[in-house]
């Protein structure tokens, strides 16, 4: 739980950085920041001298408290040697690899990482923003949350613009904020995925994606395009969508698809990452079918264990650690003010034994 004055520092910080408190405007007396904090003359100060420290207010004896240009005054600072990963998730799946590839680079440069988990939610994506943002980095990697939409926190992206933070967006973009992009070419690996399935006679194929992030809409473009490429097995198309705070129902329309007749049920099942497609697995045998002799399943990002899975997956290949320094790498460079350009990764299909050829043998 936050300190009180952390709560208050907070506040300020963040009307600051909306623009609610402009340049040079007076922010409200301390006895009113008491009032409305309920909290200490000591807690109020402690919040205030430490936005002075970080050079968001400046302080007039006997005036009160103003808004600093603080923005100008960061842009001609010495760079600090800090940089700030943000990221959906931080210590599990791919992304301790991502970040791993990311401080192969930085701390051979001669900087240090700190580390922000949103959890896929822009709330928590716009506390990490504020608190990243009074920490004087250096330079940001950045995972978008919930990419498919426009971010509500484009303001905060557009101060640390102003603030000239260099930033560096892996896995995804936002539609409302321009920045450099590394990224994996989702589109093209979904339609290659699918019609590895479909070239050993599947047809019945269930794609479940998730559509909050612009990943996985563009695995649903790829899974769609693979179908609208074989127009005689079009009708079989069978996508499941769901938001990432709505796995569940996910795993339960797959459930009832599962349990159809034999003739009616899907023949194969590829997911949006194997993560889920862990779950999947699980979920076939818990109906008491099994993998790859009743349901074929594919993956994506080729996590680490998804080659020790009985049995092993097929998968597609991520970029990982060599994403994460490429990002550094790129990072560096716009430090330097150099040009940089975005990257698009190939993904390989990685055929291992989770996929059944069901294709009738010549007699």
């Amino acid at each position: 739980m936050a300190n009180k004055y952390e709560i208050v520092k907070k506040n300020i910080l963040d009307q600051i950085l909306r623009g609610t408190y402009e340049k040079d405007q007076q922010l409200p007396t301390e006895s009113d920041m008491m009032a409305a904090f309920s909290v200490s003359r000591y807690t109020v100060r402690r919040a205030i001298s430490d936005l002075e420290n970080e050079k968001f207010i400046y302080r007039v004896q006997g005036g009160g408290s103003f808004v600093a240009d603080w923005s100008t005054t960061k842009k001609f600072e010495e760079i600090p040697k800090v940089i700030g990963i943000l990221s959906t998730h931080v210590a599990s799946y791919i992304f301790p690899a991502i970040i791993d590839g990311a401080d192969q680079v930085l701390s051979e440069n001669g900087f240090s990482l700190i580390l922000a988990n949103t959890h896929n939610d822009p709330v928590r994506e716009r506390t990490a923003l504020i608190n990243l943002m009074s920490q004087n980095l250096g330079g940001l990697i950045i995972e978008p949350t919930q990419s498919a939409i426009d971010t509500p926190n484009v303001d905060l992206y557009q101060k640390l613009d102003q603030m000239n933070i260099p930033m560096i967006f892996i896995n995804a973009a936002y539609n409302n904020f321009e920045g450099t992009t590394l990224l994996s070419d989702d589109k093209a690996a979904f339609y290659r995925a699918t019609n590895y399935l479909i070239d050993r006679g599947h047809q019945k194929i269930i794609g479940i994606f998730q559509v909050s992030d612009s990943q996985g809409v563009h695995r649903l473009e790829g899974y769609l395009k693979a179908y609208q490429d074989h127009p005689n097995i079009l009708p079989n198309c069978t996508p499941i969508m769901y938001k990432s705070d709505e796995v569940s129902d996910a795993l339960q329309s797959t459930t009832e698809l599962l349990l159809k007749e034999p003739e009616k049920r899907p023949t194969a099942i590829i997911t949006y990452n194997d993560q889920l497609a862990i779950r999947i697995i699980d979920l076939i045998h818990d109906v008491g079918l099994s993998v790859p002799e009743d349901i074929s399943v594919i993956g994506f990002d080729d996590f680490q264990l998804s080659q020790y899975l009985s049995p092993r997956l097929t998968t597609m290949t991520h970029a990982k650690q060599n994403m994460g320094k490429d990002a550094a790498k790129l990072l560096l460079q716009k430090i330097k003010h150099h040009k940089v350009t975005d990257i698009v990764y190939d993904s390989k299909l990685i055929a291992r034994d989770s996929v059944k050829d069901i294709r009738k043998k010549a007699n």
